[in-house]
């Protein structure tokens, strides 16, 4: 006699569920590149996209009370001469995000609290120091103001956003490096390049402390450090079939776990909560969101369900955990974006009668306090993430943390001064007086805006003529069958 024994875990019967359509958000030009990259950040202030947009790179900004059809002619954040490729808020301020471009050129930009009201062209600070051009941007998650970068010059720069200096430059990859994720207390770098291979490095450094090959197949890997240390990757094999793996630091030539899923040909990106030990499975291109459970025991990565949806997705966000509501115990959201500009919302949850916290689907989470300085991290101090509790629901940013981030505008203001005050003492030594200058700055200022209302014009006429195609379209058909019953009560006759 025999009988089957069913795993024991809370999550066995996670389910998701898509918000109205009303809910959603509706009419966003995502993206067109072909760079392998989510082209979507979240957190529980914004929702920012990564958007087609004439004359440059651009990237919308949507408060989360601002859903539905969004106009045409709404504000971009685009000050890029080039497409944006990569974007991520920061976990230690709700309004600051930095992008990556094709103009080389990493911007760091300040959003007001409820959202821009006219396009933004101006950032708190540009890093530049990449070469060719920027794919990869990641916030440091415990260090305040500490930003890594990845370009096509196979460089990873971190940056002291705070002084706009880069305070580490690795030249340790041979190709293009095609992801890179902090472990739990970033004192260590996983990252996946073009060689197949995947490297722990010292963040500090830039030494290579392991070194080993991933995936056999040639196309795009991911890897990401999960909470106890282990690594997860996503990749392909050499036949071309989707892979993922479970691996441990100190042998990852030998994964503890190496599965095949399908033979899809896109970019699989796993999306990890440390707090229930999930990993989503999104790739660009499929229309299901695969989710996973990683526990001590064998077989180590225990599948959970898949949610299905009915069109395939371009890109796709991750709710930080102090944004899901806890109390229809939803313990992730996303926001998956699809070729037609339609960006639907799926609520994870945890069906539970109890209307009570529920504390094992809760624990403390990281917060949005920072734990120590980025000077303190340069000099090689470590520390783990602040945790809060989400009984009460998320609290927003304590005046503290207000203090820390006007600390730093004012250090980047204090550079922008002094840089101001040498043009302006070079301006003089080269004899060209401050009203020359004053009126080419006034007259750049007048072509930027001219530039942006003409960037407006030219979506709203767009959406214009595409809707006079549409109306010509249905023109067309509704008129077809009546010109067919004329010619064939003519043909009786």
């Amino acid at each position: 006699m025999s009988f089957r024994v069913v795993r024991s875990s809370k999550f066995r019967h996670v389910y998701g569920t898509s918000l109205k359509r009303e809910q959603c958000y509706d009419n966003i030009r995502v993206s067109k590149s072909s760079w392998d990259s989510t082209f979507c950040a979240v957190n529980p202030k914004f929702l920012a996209i990564i958007v087609e947009s004439a004359g440059g790179g651009a990237f919308i900004v949507l408060p989360h009370n601002k859903v539905g059809r969004i106009s045409a002619d709404h504000p971009l954040v685009g000050g890029h001469k080039g497409p944006v490729l990569d974007i991520a808020w920061c976990p230690h301020n709700d309004n600051v995000i930095a992008s990556g471009s094709e103009d080389c050129v990493v911007k760091v930009w300040q959003i007001p609290d409820g959202g821009i009201s006219r396009t933004l062209t101006e950032p708190v600070v540009d890093l530049q120091l990449h070469q060719r051009r920027v794919g990869l941007v990641l916030w440091h998650p415990t260090a305040l103001n500490v930003l890594l970068t990845a370009g096509s010059d196979n460089l990873v720069v971190i940056w002291n956003v705070g002084t706009g200096e880069a305070l580490v430059k690795m030249n340790c990859h041979p190709d293009v490096v095609y992801s890179a994720c902090w472990n739990w207390d970033g004192s260590k770098l996983v990252t996946t390049c073009k060689d197949k291979k995947i490297r722990i490095l010292d963040p500090r450094t830039g030494d290579i402390l392991e070194e080993a090959i991933a995936h056999e197949g040639s196309k795009a890997t991911r890897a990401i450090f999960l909470r106890g240390g282990l690594i997860f990757t996503t990749g392909f094999s050499k036949t071309s079939d989707r892979q993922y793996s479970l691996r441990a630091p100190d042998m990852l030539g030998e994964p503890i776990v190496m599965v095949e899923l399908d033979s899809s040909n896109g970019v699989m990106f796993p999306l990890y909560d440390p707090d229930t030990s999930l990993v989503y499975l999104c790739g660009k291109g499929d229309s299901v969101i695969r989710y996973f459970e990683i526990t001590p025991e064998p077989p180590f990565v225990h599948y959970i369900n898949t949610f299905q949806t009915p069109d395939p997705q371009r890109g796709i966000g991750m709710m930080p955990k102090r944004g899901c509501d806890v109390n229809s115990c939803e313990i992730a959201r996303f926001y998956r974006l699809n070729n037609s500009g339609f960006c639907q919302v799926i609520s994870m949850t945890v069906p539970r009668k109890s209307e009570l916290f529920q504390e094992d689907l809760y624990p403390d989470t990281p917060g949005d306090t920072a734990a120590i300085s980025a000077e303190e991290w340069a000099a090689g101090t470590d520390a783990e993430p602040i945790s809060i509790s989400l009984r009460d629901g998320y609290q927003p940013s304590t005046s503290k943390n207000e203090l820390k981030v006007t600390k730093k505008a004012n250090v980047l203001g204090k550079s922008t001064k002094v840089g101001a005050n040498a043009a302006q003492n070079s301006s003089q030594n080269s004899g060209v007086s401050e009203d020359v200058i004053k009126e080419l700055r006034d007259e750049i200022r007048k072509l930027k805006a001219l530039i942006i209302k003409h960037e407006t014009r030219i979506r709203v006429l767009e959406s214009a003529v595409r809707l006079q195609m549409k109306e010509e379209e249905e023109r067309n058909e509704n008129n077809a069958p009546s010109v067919d019953r004329d010619y064939l009560a003519a043909d009786e006759v």
